[in-house]
């Protein structure tokens, strides 16, 4: 691993960071866009890459965007190229395609820079799924504090995409699929109990784990549009939390009695801001439902006060009652 201190400050890495070793191979994907609303306007095709060599990390990307609308132009630029300070504490991106950084946590990367192309700040939040080279991916872009577009889908891996046409074959068919994919809700269960359960890691302000826990969200519907679900953490943190949620279109609120707060759907990705009644302890997640069993990408940043205290991550699978 290398050492964050040398890195940012600019010496080159003598090997990568376990991130970089993580990500390795190039990655493909279709994700959609949506206008700020959560309005489908169409697709952004990726093949990207992050590669270390001589003890520097160069990033390359190439989009080909398909929308529609005002965004259209907004993203015409297609070939991204930078070079990075690869730690395992900051991804400090140098320019000038991308300036900023992403952290780090395990198998997630928590990014926040700039792109002077789009005209873009982003918050990119990817959470790598090892087991089936897979990568389940966001982002919110903003003008200063205004959101104006959000990117997600999920990318797969290969190593052999230009010489090998089985891997071309499933490579083409996954981001085709991926176009389908990206146009569905994020919409649970509105006839159907059932319980989302997996394991999650656990991360501390600091960047380093600090256990893990299992996580369940027990869904019950109350109506074709309000359900009741309880959520539960128990292992290296004990939480528990039951509410009432409702959604009208791709607008969600959260009505207690434990957490109470809202939260907006882009395609099968919600993004929630809940707070717990009776204490300073409040959430900011993307959940990201993203296949035909609904798995659930969890993604949680749990805060005391203003401070982070707990950063969690994990897949969860979904079993009806």
């Amino acid at each position: 691993m290398t050492d964050a201190n040398d890195t940012n400050s600019g010496v080159a890495a003598e090997e990568p960071s376990t991130w970089q070793q993580a990500i390795a191979g190039e990655w493909y994907g279709n994700p959609s866009v949506f206008d700020a609303q959560g309005n489908h306007t169409g697709f952004i095709k990726v093949n990207r890459s992050s590669v270390f060599e001589d003890g520097t990390t160069t990033y390359y990307m190439h989009t080909l965007f398909d929308n529609d609308g005002p965004l259209r132009s907004r993203f015409e630029f297609v070939e991204f190229a930078f070079e990075l300070l690869d730690s395992d504490t900051n991804r400090v991106y140098l320019g000038p395609d991308f300036i900023g950084a992403g952290h780090p946590y395990g198998n997630l990367v928590d990014a926040h820079y700039y792109s002077p192309a789009w005209r873009a700040d982003l918050r990119t939040m990817v959470h790598l799924v090892p087991e089936t080279g897979t990568e389940i991916y966001s982002s919110l872009l903003y003008e200063g504090p205004t959101l104006f577009a959000v990117f997600n889908g999920v990318y797969q891996v290969a190593f052999d995409y230009e010489t090998n046409e089985a891997t071309r074959t499933r490579i083409d068919a996954f981001c085709a699929q991926e176009r389908n994919a990206g146009r569905r809700p994020h919409d649970v269960p509105a006839k159907q109990a059932g319980t989302w359960r997996g394991e999650v890691a656990l991360y501390g302000p600091d960047q380093q784990p600090t256990g893990v826990a299992h996580m369940t969200i027990e869904h019950e519907p109350l109506s074709l549009l309000r359900a009741r679900q309880t959520v539960t953490l128990e292992g290296d943190i004990s939480r528990r939390w039951t509410f009432d949620r409702y959604h009208d279109g791709n607008r969600h609120t959260y009505d207690g009695p434990d957490l109470f707060g809202n939260a907006i759907a882009y395609g099968r990705v919600s993004y929630n801001s809940l707070h717990h009644l009776g204490t300073a302890e409040k959430i900011q997640g993307r959940d990201f439902l993203f296949d035909e069993k609904r798995s659930l990408s969890v993604n949680w940043k749990l805060f005391d006060g203003d401070r982070l205290a707990t950063l969690l991550f994990g897949v969860l699978e979904w079993s009806p009652t």
